[in-house]
């Protein structure tokens, strides 16, 4: 499996991004996809996940309410619409399926100025 992950950048705080995630090398229907971050000098965290159809979805407790986790299975795509960014939300984001132990992708850089 192999994953790209974009849509990162510099917002200012109450600021919006949408982070895309490609991901290729498996049949992507089939597959529970998450989202994970990782703060600079911090551990990883999980942040949402999906199951295959997109049917069934949960967050993690700073992300409910601000964050949506979608896909689309006709392109292998994944996507988290997140909106009132704030400061701690400041991390690199990664995609990968739920249940294997991929390779991580390169991530994408969020960086939420107060």
């Amino acid at each position: 499996a192999h994953f790209v992950e974009s849509g990162g950048g510099l917002v200012q705080a109450g600021g919006s991004l949408t982070l895309r995630c490609t991901a290729d090398g498996f049949t992507f229907r089939n597959d529970a996809m998450t989202w994970i971050r990782q703060p600079r000098g911090k551990e990883r965290e999980w942040v949402a996940l999906i199951d295959g159809s997109g049917g069934s979805v949960s967050y993690a407790h700073f992300a409910k309410g601000r964050f949506t986790i979608s896909r689309d299975n006709d392109r292998s795509m994944l996507y988290l619409q997140m909106n009132s960014l704030q400061p701690n939300d400041t991390a690199v984001y990664y995609c990968r399926r739920r249940d294997f132990y991929d390779d991580w992708g390169q991530g994408t850089q969020v960086t939420v100025s107060p």
